[in-house]
């Protein structure tokens, strides 16, 4: 090998070695439910505002994709930390019931109200 192919050999690697390191931070998702892992709340913090209703709602519909902390334990798109500055109360109603980009819809297994009530509460996550 020459020294000038070892020198870009070497080049290359520590441009890849950079560009990997720099994988960690936020990125925003195309998705519309997506996000990138803006911060990791406690759960404790990330249901603050939350009625008992939608508490109860979010533990049993939402927290195994979602995280109980609201970061996404499914990849950048579950994160809902700040879903309330990217979708409106009335497009995450329609993500609920509809589902649609990966998430199964919630339509035939949430009441219409329970629905209502946790878009409510998600469009306050900003």
């Amino acid at each position: 090998m020459t020294r000038t192919r070892r020198s870009l050999t070497l080049l290359l690697g520590l441009a890849a070695l950079m560009s990997l390191s720099a994988c960690g931070g936020a990125a925003k998702s195309p998705e519309p439910f997506g996000g990138g892992k803006a911060g990791t709340a406690a759960p404790a913090d990330a249901m603050a505002g939350a009625s008992e209703q939608v508490q109860a709602i979010y533990k049993q519909s939402c927290i195994s994709c979602h995280g109980g902390g609201l970061e996404g334990r499914v990849g950048p798109a579950t994160n809902l930390q700040k879903v309330g500055e990217r979708m409106s109360k009335d497009q995450i109603a329609k993500q609920i019931t509809s589902g649609g980009n990966g998430m199964p819809g919630f339509g035939t297994k949430l009441k219409p109200e329970d629905v209502d009530a946790l878009a409510a509460w998600l469009a306050s996550k900003k």
